[in-house]
């Protein structure tokens, strides 16, 4: 599993802005990088290569801030890549809350983030389909 920052903004002009500003100020690379618009406010979620630095920094500027466990999981680089993992997933009986996806920098390798309430659960599942997951 792989620590995620989740952030709770305000959709305004600027924040994204102060938000990458911030990871800068601390030498945080961000990894992957995802936005969810709901309005007035959005939910931003990362992975960068030091989750707790950028939660402690985020913190201090009093952005609502959580730092949680995700599966990252590779895929096949085709059609169908991941619908092949979400139907292996599904066979676990457990319901997925979210997913998005990236690239593994080193491998060139697409990789699936994936938040679900029983990880260890579906980490066990995939791993016994043959999925590579991630630390």
């Amino acid at each position: 599993m792989v620590e995620q920052v989740s952030l709770f903004t305000e959709n305004k002009k600027g924040m994204m802005q102060d938000i990458t500003g911030i990871l800068t100020e601390n030498n945080i690379n961000i990894i992957s990088l995802v936005t969810n618009d709901c309005g007035e406010f959005g939910v931003i979620r990362m992975l960068v290569s030091d989750p707790q630095t950028a939660a402690k920094a985020f913190q201090a500027r009093d952005y609502l801030t959580h730092v949680d466990n995700v599966l990252c999981v590779e895929m096949k680089d085709v059609p169908g890549g991941l619908n092949s993992l979400l139907r292996d997933i599904a066979g676990s009986n457990i319901d997925v809350d979210y997913v998005y996806t990236s690239f593994d920098r080193e491998t060139s390798m697409p990789i699936a983030v994936i938040q679900v309430q029983d990880m260890e659960d579906v980490e066990i599942c995939l791993r016994g389909y043959g999925h590579v997951c991630r630390d």
